[in-house]
């Protein structure tokens, strides 16, 4: 091909390229995890064996993490990373879960086992869970700590992560106990045994807007001192409020589990925090080391045999020694009540510093009259789940964090099921002229692959046309210059 042409192959090709691709769709940053949830049961039969009559054990909850139906745990904001070019992915969920059994005469345990801060990596089709792991082994009792253990592998199924949508929905993957994991886990099963299997919701960041990189040509005002020096208020009345309280964790599991087959709804403000609920909006006065709030929020509890349990209007009072009450309006089929005393609890004295006033998981009892709000399905000083109550001074101070399970789990852009596995490992030629993507990372739409190719077919073909054209002129310019009867 002629040096000319060869240079307006280039030229016209690179013209329709960089129509059809913008400048950010050649390769998109990986974007930001902030927030989400991952449930995982470990394995379920290591816990009946851990409950049962033969270790007579139990396990409790750390950091955090909660219980989620009959037999899985939910760990809870993910932080990481996600390239919707490439796939790969990366979530780390924040929780723990301690198992403790075969107790012992001098009281400690011949199993125990904590199992914490999973971790989840995904690339290149593969995936692996991590976790910290803190174990006794069965036979020494050895205690050994292990951070981000590759604890076992998981299977996609052929399932591609690619994508630019806003959340990554990865259900029921199946996972296998590593080499390293069995290790870990204290010798009490081989690698190669199938766990639980492991789901997850983790939202995606939109990509940042990039910035221009001109340096401004006026320069910034210098900025005022901050009020950070200023005397904190340490009285008055409260600017913002939270209390948090799970009710009770066997509550919940008995209305997700296999008897109620229930659930709860929040409505009012009210937060699920996974292992407890967040009742915000707290306005009330601290004076003396004595607060007094009342807060907004509704939870109702819903399911078979008749449950049907709603509690609203929460307040809390408590004393300058710490201890408090914790009231509601309670409405059920056989009660109803207003302001009712549900449980007195007991903390630390409330003091303020730097504008905070906080109570971390105060041990919290059910009253006479909480008993009978719940139906009479727990006695008078029953322990209940704990308390935590914050209230803020000033403006500029700041509640703290609640967990973070992401959005509703929704997100369809990167959903596994083991029949969406089936399926995407299978090719599907029927729809494939029609798949489109849905975005890039960066916000620019990605044209459909169907336009893509057409466009490039309309290139080739005015190339072809060019290239007739020319070999046309050259032929008749060849005849005739050719000798005659040539």
């Amino acid at each position: 091909m002629p040096a000319r042409l060869r240079a307006l192959v280039t030229v016209l090709c690179a013209a329709v390229l960089g129509a059809l691709l913008p400048a950010g769709a050649a390769h998109a940053a990986s974007r930001t995890v902030q927030g989400g949830r991952l449930d995982w049961g470990i394995k379920s039969s290591f816990q009946s064996y851990v409950t049962g009559p033969i270790a007579k054990g139990s396990f409790s909850l750390t950091g955090g993490a909660a219980t989620v139906g009959g037999s899985q745990f939910r760990f809870h904001s993910a932080t990481g990373s996600y390239d919707g070019d490439t796939g790969a992915f990366r979530a780390g969920f924040s929780g723990g879960v301690h198992f403790v059994g075969h107790k012992k005469a001098d009281g400690t345990y011949q199993l125990d086992l904590t199992i914490s801060r999973p971790t989840v990596r995904i690339s290149g089709g593969s995936g692996t869970l991590y976790v910290d792991v803190t174990s006794k082994a069965k036979d020494t009792g050895t205690v050994t700590t292990s951070s981000q253990v590759p604890f076992a592998s998981l299977s996609l199924g052929g399932i591609d992560m690619r994508g630019g949508g806003n959340a990554v929905t990865l259900n029921n993957l199946p996972a296998t106990l590593t080499a390293e994991g069995a290790k870990s886990f204290a010798g009490y099963y081989t690698a190669g045994t199938a766990l639980d299997p492991v789901s997850l919701s983790a939202d995606v960041q939109a990509a940042a807007t990039k910035q221009p990189t001109t340096t401004p040509t006026t320069k910034a005002p210098t900025a005022t001192p901050s009020n950070s020096t200023a005397p904190k208020a340490t009285s008055g009345a409260i600017k913002d409020g939270a209390v948090d309280w799970g009710v009770r964790r066997t509550f919940r599991e008995y209305v997700t589990g296999d008897i109620a087959k229930g659930k709860w709804t929040l409505s009012s403000g009210a937060q699920d925090g996974g292992a407890l609920f967040r009742f915000p909006s707290g306005k009330g006065t601290y004076k003396d080391g004595k607060l007094a709030v009342t807060f907004t929020g509704v939870v109702r509890f819903t399911g078979e045999n008749g449950l049907d349990l709603a509690l609203s209007g929460l307040r809390t009072t408590v004393a300058a020694n710490g201890t408090g009450t914790l009231y509601a309006d309670v409405a059920s089929p056989d009660f109803k009540g207003a302001d009712v005393p549900l449980i007195t609890f007991t903390a630390a004295k409330p003091t303020a510093k730097n504008g905070l006033v906080a109570l971390t998981e105060a041990p919290a009892k059910l009253t006479e009259r909480g008993a009978q709000a719940f139906g009479g399905m727990y006695k008078a000083g029953t322990e209940m789940d704990p308390v935590s109550l914050a209230v803020t001074l000033t403006d500029d101070a700041e509640l703290p964090a609640l967990p973070d399970l992401g959005s509703a789990g929704t997100g369809t852009e990167t959903s596994a099921t083991p029949e969406a596995a089936a399926k995407s490992a299978a090719p599907d030629t029927e729809n494939a002229a029609s798949d489109t993507a849905s975005g890039s990372d960066d916000g620019s739409p990605l044209l459909p692959v169907g336009l893509a190719a057409g466009a490039l077919l309309l290139a080739a073909a005015a190339l072809a046309v060019v290239v007739r054209r020319r070999k046309a002129r050259t032929a008749t310019a060849a005849a005739a210059d050719a000798p005659d009867g040539a």
